[in-house]
């Protein structure tokens, strides 16, 4: 048996034989590699070695094991992802079991919309010796769902890196949480003279409809009108006295003559109206918001939501159901990774777009 106890490479520790660790109890997960096959922990930390286990660990390539000697300011693999699981969890997360490995997973604890501090993640990987690694941001996911992995990089971390990560966490209010979404109770008004009077049939309302209670929402009314402004206006005024908390307007969104939308939303009152987004398809979106006992987030979606089965409202929906406010910034942070391939098989949204 021979120890190493140089401190600038690492904590104190004993090099034991294999064959003379018969008996011991093992001070880290032992990792198992099978190619195809397997990845994984073959040995928990504190398993007692065993002969039997002798030749499995000569396959694994270990000749040696190690009894560690920690120092005061050390800490353990599995404590310190224990540490920074606690840092990064917010409200909706839960840790995953037990360490393995110097690993622990954080999972949704409810459904709801995923939200990552990007900036506060990024300063914590840049302190060296641990990693943090999440799902995207804005990601819509379901309880149990796994959404972020932490863990200790070396088998013995420094205490105070992993307390620099607690702090960079707290200032930043939490790193990694999920949102609750509600139910909307949605009016919808489907502008267009040419589907007023039958000219042309209705593609938006059973697309909406659909997105809508998707979410478990209800429609609480649903108008056709001509491009008027003074009717689309009494019929958003309609849906708000009937209860509606959402409001969605489709059509009219374009620069033609007859597409008075936008100026019927002004007129009901509608404020901090934002029209476009770098989103394609969905560049004509429009957002905005009326004001009273409560708010009322009002969603104006152009022509391709009807035939395109993702846009940016499927990007925008959930954010503000979860309760977030979208303005401009909201919507030009979009324009990363805001172009749909629109690929025949769509599989969103296990694809680039949103991401």
């Amino acid at each position: 048996m021979c120890e190493s106890s140089d401190k600038k490479n690492g904590p104190a520790r004993k090099v034991v034989p294999l064959e003379e660790a018969v008996g011991m109890c093992l001070e880290h997960d032992i990792t198992e590699i099978r190619q195809d096959e397997f990845k994984g922990r073959a040995f928990r930390r504190g398993h007692r070695v065993c002969q039997m286990d002798i030749e499995r660990l000569r396959d694994m390539g270990k000749n040696n094991l190690f009894v560690l000697s920690l120092a005061d300011g050390e800490m353990h693999e599995d404590d310190a992802a224990i540490a920074l699981a606690s840092a990064l969890a917010g409200e909706g997360i839960a840790m995953q079991g037990e360490p393995r490995e110097g690993k622990v997973n954080l999972v949704a604890a409810r459904d709801g919309l995923l939200k990552v501090n990007r900036e506060a993640l990024f300063a914590m990987n840049m302190l060296g010796e641990i990693a943090c690694s999440t799902l995207h941001d804005n990601t819509l996911v379901k309880k149990g769902r796994v959404v972020a992995g932490t863990r200790a990089i070396p088998l013995v971390v420094k205490k105070n890196v992993i307390a620099e990560a607690a702090r960079i966490a707290e200032s930043a209010g939490g790193i990694i949480e999920v949102k609750d979404v509600r139910k909307p109770l949605a009016g919808i008004v489907i502008t267009g003279s040419e589907v007023y009077y039958g000219r042309k049939k209705d593609a938006f309302s059973a697309v909406m409809e659909g997105k809508i209670e998707a979410f478990g929402g209800r429609i609480t009314g649903k108008y056709y009108t001509p491009d008027d402004e003074s009717f689309i206006k009494d019929r958003l005024v309609e849906l708000i006295n009937a209860g509606a908390d959402l409001l969605i307007v489709t059509g009219g969104m374009s620069v033609d003559p007859d597409d008075v939308t936008r100026f019927a939303l002004r007129s009901v009152g509608v404020t901090d109206m934002v029209y476009g987004s770098p989103v394609i398809p969905g560049s004509m979106l429009l957002v905005g918001y009326l004001e009273g006992e409560k708010t009322i987030p009002v969603i104006g979606v152009p022509a391709c939501g009807m035939y395109h089965k993702t846009t940016v409202f499927d990007l925008v929906l959930p954010r503000i159901l979860a309760g977030e406010r979208i303005g401009r910034k909201e919507l030009a942070e979009m324009g990363h990774g805001g172009l749909c391939l629109n690929c025949p098989d769509c599989e969103y949204p296990k694809c680039p777009f949103g991401k």
